[in-house]
């Protein structure tokens, strides 16, 4: 397998306060365990800015102005309870979002198998026209239009296994059956949403798990659930919104998967996109709040992305 690995380290000055769990530390625990020589054939890029009008692939012109809006000059600038920008944070959603498309370019040109942006700040709890949960832009939402638009797929695969829902890919996405979302997630947690009974136009796929499940559990959900509907889609292009917060010693959350877990899961995925997406598997980080269980489990799902 041929992987392309992107970051850039602009994202290190998307700045939050203090004590903020999504801090560029996440960045910097990434970038030692990738230079392990287990990661010396990646293929690695600096992930490119996106041009602001890519936004609009997901997001209104008025959500983007808004944001724009919103970024200070210097300090921090809040957009919700949770969500904090400061002068350099557009410029590097802005990233993230450029990183993710370059991602599709390459595994629709065959320059690679896979990839793994990664990038921040992560994406999935951005709606349509709300930037929430950390997220300013659905850059897992906007490299699937992206690969719509400019490669003629036809049907697009979102597997979300960050240990929250990823409510704003299932809000962009929740009348529109080209693109097939499935999550597995903690519930009840953040943000809410994620019900058995949320399936949109049969294209939703939500699997939540309880509070101090395990591997067995987690498991049985992609197996039950998530893999079916993986299968069932024939999807052009499967793009992972790979959080890795559900790891056991992750603070944000109550659910006891290991990075063998991340391993498994993501072997299953690429089994599925080797049948019938010519191997492509889009992979961008969402959450992991957890220095060590971050490196670790991002470690083994890039792993199994080299190795097959």
């Amino acid at each position: 397998m041929t992987t392309f690995f992107y970051s850039n380290p602009i994202c290190l000055e998307h700045l939050t306060p203090p004590g903020h769990p999504e801090r560029p530390d996440r960045m910097r625990a990434l970038e030692a365990v990738f230079e392990h020589e287990h990661f010396n054939t990646l293929v690695r890029h600096l992930a490119p800015e996106a041009a602001a009008e890519a936004v609009l692939l997901a997001h209104p012109e008025s959500y983007l102005e808004r944001l724009r809006a919103a970024i200070p000059e210097s300090g921090f600038a809040k957009i919700d309870a949770d969500t904090t920008v400061s002068p350099r944070s557009m410029e590097a959603a802005l990233i993230s979002v450029g990183g993710a498309m370059a991602a599709v370019d390459a595994v629709f040109r065959k320059e690679a198998d896979n990839a793994f942006v990664a990038t921040r700040p992560p994406g999935h709890h951005a709606e349509r026209d709300t930037s929430m949960g950390f997220c300013l832009f659905n850059q897992a939402a906007i490299a699937a239009r992206h690969a719509q638009k400019v490669y003629g797929a036809e049907r697009v695969a979102i597997v979300d296994w960050d240990v929250h829902h990823g409510n704003g890919t299932q809000d962009i996405f929740y009348n529109d059956p080209s693109v097939i979302y499935c999550s597995t997630h903690q519930m009840p947690l953040y943000p809410g949403t994620g019900a058995l009974g949320e399936t949109g136009k049969g294209n939703i796929f939500n699997a939540p798990l309880s509070t101090n499940d395990g591997s067995d559990h987690f498991r049985e959900a992609f197996r039950t659930r998530i893999l079916p509907a993986l299968v069932e889609a024939h999807a052009d292009l499967i793009i992972i919104s790979a959080g890795f917060d559900a790891h056991h010693r992750d603070p944000l959350a109550e659910i006891n998967l290991v990075a063998d877990d991340f391993d498994w899961a993501t072997g299953k995925v690429m089994e599925i996109a080797g049948r019938h997406a010519d191997n492509r598997v889009v992979s961008l980080l969402e959450g992991g709040y957890d220095l060590v269980a971050l490196a670790e489990s991002a470690a083994a799902h890039v792993i199994r992305l080299q190795e097959g």
